[in-house]
């Protein structure tokens, strides 16, 4: 739990959030089928650069919640599609 100077802070009411904030947040809610609050202390630990695990937000990780998700075909259908992205044109970087 954490402390601000007194004792443990279980709720804690935010006024003010404006319009914009409140769409990212049920955009984040939404995306991970989580609840508001859930969503909102996930991006307020984000802002002060607290980790939470696997639950951290990360640059690159927006298609976290993908993962396990395709079936081995769309998986080999995905590689296909992909495949001329791996190709390296060394002379290129010379």
């Amino acid at each position: 739990m954490m402390h601000l100077g007194g004792p443990a802070v279980k709720q804690l009411t935010v006024r003010g959030l404006g319009d914009e904030l409140a769409r990212v947040i049920r955009r984040l809610a939404n995306r991970d089928g989580t609840s508001l609050n859930r969503a909102a202390v996930k991006l307020m630990r984000r802002g002060a650069g607290l980790e939470e695990g696997r639950e951290a937000d990360v640059v690159g990780s927006s298609l976290d919640h993908l993962i396990g998700t395709w079936s081995s075909a769309e998986a080999a259908e995905i590689d296909q599609a992909l495949r001329h992205f791996k190709v390296i044109d060394k002379a290129a970087w010379k």
